[in-house]
C-alpha cells in the first residue's frame, strides 16, 4: 500500500453508526500498523518480516484464547469476539504485507490480482461482517471495489513505489506497450506510457463499476459512506485520466475542490 496508509479505506467516520466506529478503528489500526512494519522507517527486510511474525503470533494467541501483549491486539480482541471476525482475513493482510517486503515485480495481471485479494479485499470483507451484510454477492462486489481502490493506489504511486524498488505494473503489459523500467526510473512520460496508463485506468474503472451495485444494497449511513468511497475512487480515476497517467510530474490527489463533486456523485449517482 502507499505511504498514505489506506487512504482509500473508511476510517470510522461520523457517517458510521456509533456502535461500529470502535471496531472499524481497531481493524484500521491493525492494518495501518502492520503496513508500517512492512513499509516505513529504516528497518532491514529481516526486521520487517520478524515484526510481521510477531503479529502472526499475536493472532495465534487470540485464536487460542491466550493473553495478547500488543495494544493493537488488545484493542482488536473485543471486535473479533463480538463480531466473529474471521482471523484468516487478518492473516491474509499479513501475508500481503510480507510479500511487499520480498516481492518487487508482478509477471501479469492475475498475479497482481492475487496480491490485491490479500492486501485489499480482506478490509472490505471485515467491514461487511461488521455490518452483518456479508452475503456471497456482497462479498464479490466488495472485492471488486477494494481491488479497484488498491489498483488506483498503485497507479497513483508509480513513482513513489519505484523509490522503494517496487513495480506493480504487470511486466507483460509493460512489454506489450514497449515500456522499459528505465522509463519509470527517469520519470519519462510519452505516448506509449499514456496508452499503457489509459489501459490500466479503463480496466480499473470497469472493475469499480462492476462492484458499484453494493452501494445501493447497503442501507442508510453505511451505504452513504460506501458511496463516498466509490465516488472518490471514480474521481481519482478521472484525475489520472486527465493527466494521461503522468504521475511523475503531477501525482493526482483528492483535494478540497473535489469534494463537492464527490458528494453530488454519492448523493445522486
Amino acid at each position: 500500500m502507499s505511504a498514505d496508509h489506506y487512504e482509500n479505506f473508511p476510517v470510522a467516520s461520523w457517517l458510521l453508526p456509533a456502535r461500529l466506529r470502535e471496531p472499524v478503528r481497531a481493524i484500521y489500526g491493525f492494518a495501518r500498523s502492520a503496513d508500517d512494519i512492512a513499509d516505513e522507517g529504516a528497518l532491514t527486510d529481516a526486521e520487517r518480516l520478524s515484526g510481521l511474525g510477531r503479529y502472526r503470533a499475536e493472532l495465534d494467541a487470540l485464536e487460542a484464547g491466550r493473553p495478547t501483549q500488543d495494544p493493537v491486539f488488545q484493542r482488536l480482541r473485543p471486535a473479533i469476539a463480538e463480531h466473529r471476525l474471521p482471523l484468516q482475513l487478518f492473516r491474509d493482510l499479513l501475508d500481503a504485507f510480507g510479500q511487499d517486503v520480498v516481492k518487487k515485480r508482478y509477471a501479469d495481471f492475475n498475479e497482481l490480482m492475487d496480491y490485491c485479494r490479500r492486501s485489499a479485499d480482506p478490509v472490505g470483507r471485515l467491514l461487511l461482517r461488521l455490518y452483518r451484510a456479508d452475503s456471497a454477492q456482497h462479498l464479490a462486489w466488495s472485492d471488486a471495489i477494494c481491488s479497484s481502490l488498491q489498483l488506483i493506489n498503485h497507479w497513483q504511486d508509480v513513482a513513489l513505489d519505484w523509490q522503494k524498488g517496487r513495480v506493480y505494473l504487470p511486466q507483460d503489459e509493460l512489454a506489450r506497450f514497449g515500456i522499459p523500467e528505465c522509463q519509470i526510473a527517469e520519470g519519462r512520460w510519452n505516448a506509449s506510457w499514456a496508452a499503457m496508463m489509459d489501459f490500466q485506468i479503463d480496466r480499473t474503472r470497469g472493475m469499480m463499476a462492476a462492484g458499484s451495485s453494493l452501494v445501493h444494497d447497503l442501507p442508510g449511513r453505511i451505504g452513504f459512506e460506501l458511496r463516498l468511497i466509490v465516488a472518490s475512487g471514480f474521481r481519482m480515476l478521472d484525475k489520472l485520466q486527465r493527466v494521461r497517467g503522468d504521475v511523475f510530474r503531477r501525482r493526482p490527489v483528492i483535494g478540497k475542490r473535489d469534494w463537492p463533486g464527490i458528494l453530488l456523485h454519492a448523493a445522486f449517482g
